[in-house]
């Protein structure tokens, strides 16, 4: 692996990639259309806008108890097994939807099933990058592809899926998802190699010992933590761009382009980052990139008109390029018999504190004008990460003593 050229081709260049990278952009779609023909299909049965939303709703609380509860399972059962099996799962909670006169009811447990293996599918899948890929830049970059993949799905997903249910009924559209999971779990099972579970002779553990392990280490974290924060207040713009763009005369043509800003930006940086940078110059990079990341959220305080905002966020996904340098940091603080419920960890807890920020974000600005409550968010989210950046500099590694020992290069 050390010796491959860097970029991403990289990556690709590792036989079991390849159907991992497949099987991931058939899953993501098939979620991602799953879920609109999900909220047409209960809209049409009940006529009820609120049941319809909260097709939407149901999948944060069912995936973060699924994170905690299943983290486990991710060390103690080999890795390829779990992937097919959640695969598997999914793609019966999509069968079942499908069959005529399913309940209502029904289809939101089916829906919460899929959230609830969700974190379980992208922890052990993170973690086993690890062994197809290694531990170094091949392992960054399969990640950073991974990652944009989910990006990009929520961009064109909804589209695509708009676009199939005019040509088949909402139970079709979710059929064809069923069969988006059969393959990626054929993908997985055919294309990768079987490899023992990290921690198979360790027995049972607490549903709540990956937490005990990742937070009772100082440095891991703190890593752990500029996963999760950042995004907390980052998603505020989001959450709050409809009434924003109301309050500045904007259409829903303009809304759904100022919805797109910051996720087009966190695709451009990362790939320019993974594409150009070497792995020392994008580790170097994490701290002043994640340090200014939100500050441009500041602009809001003077209510820019949509030229400015567009260019505001769009800097903002920019410099989301720092979470390459710090895949790489997580992956070496992380212990190999932990890695599967850290990484579920990871996921799960990223995706319960942006659904917690978009409800902060909508319950302040009940009290607040919108503009303020973005720009706050990225004062308070500023400081956030300057506090755990002096933590990651504190907890640098060191080279080993010699002669001229010196401290390896930390966060600057």
């Amino acid at each position: 692996m050390a010796s491959a050229p860097p970029g991403y081709p990289a990556a690709f260049r590792v036989r079991e990639f390849r159907p991992v990278f497949a099987a991931h952009l058939m899953s993501v779609l098939g979620l991602v259309v799953a879920e609109i023909s999900l909220t047409v299909l209960v809209f049409r049965v009940t006529g009820s806008p609120l049941l319809s939303a909260l097709t939407f709703a149901l999948g944060f609380l069912p995936y973060a108890l699924g994170g905690t509860l299943l983290a486990g399972v991710a060390d103690r059962y080999p890795a390829r097994r779990v992937l097919v099996v959640c695969d598997l799962v999914c793609a019966a909670c999509a069968a079942a939807m499908v069959l005529p006169g399913t309940p209502v009811a029904l289809l939101f447990v089916l829906r919460c099933a899929m959230a609830f293996v969700a974190p379980l599918f992208q922890g052990t899948r993170n973690a086993s990058l690890a062994d197809i890929l290694g531990d170094g830049d091949a392992f960054v970059l399969g990640r950073s592809l991974l990652r944009m993949v989910a990006q990009s799905a929520q961009l064109i997903g909804f589209g695509v899926g708009g676009i199939l249910l005019t040509a088949v009924s909402p139970r079709g559209a979710i059929a064809i998802t069923a069969g988006t999971f059969v393959c990626s779990a054929l993908l997985l099972r055919f294309g990768t190699r079987a490899r023992p579970a990290r921690a198979a002779g360790s027995g049972r553990t607490s549903p709540f010992a990956a937490v005990r392990a990742v937070f009772g280490d100082r440095r891991l974290r703190a890593i752990t933590l500029m996963f999760w924060l950042p995004p907390l207040f980052a998603v505020v713009p989001e959450a709050l761009m409809a009434p924003y763009a109301d309050h500045i005369g904007a259409s829903t043509a303009v809304l759904g382009l100022l919805m797109c800003a910051m996720p087009v930006g966190a695709i451009v940086g990362e790939l320019g980052a993974g594409s150009v940078l070497g792995a020392a110059a994008r580790s170097r990079l994490v701290a002043p990139l994640a340090a200014v990341g939100l500050l441009p959220l500041l602009g809001y305080a003077a209510r820019p008109g949509v030229a400015v905002l567009l260019t505001l966020l769009v800097v903002a996904g920019l410099t989301h390029a720092y979470t390459l340098g710090l895949d790489q940091w997580y992956v070496d603080a992380v212990p190999d018999e932990l890695r599967g419920r850290a990484m579920t960890l990871l996921s799960t807890g990223l995706m319960t504190l942006q659904g917690v920020g978009m409800a902060l974000a909508g319950l302040v600005a009940e009290f607040l004008p919108v503009h303020v409550v973005v720009a706050g968010s990225g004062v308070l989210g500023t400081g956030c990460v300057l506090f755990l950046l002096a933590e990651l500099r504190a907890t640098a590694p060191r080279e080993a003593p010699g002669p001229k020992s010196e401290t390896a290069p930390a966060v600057k």
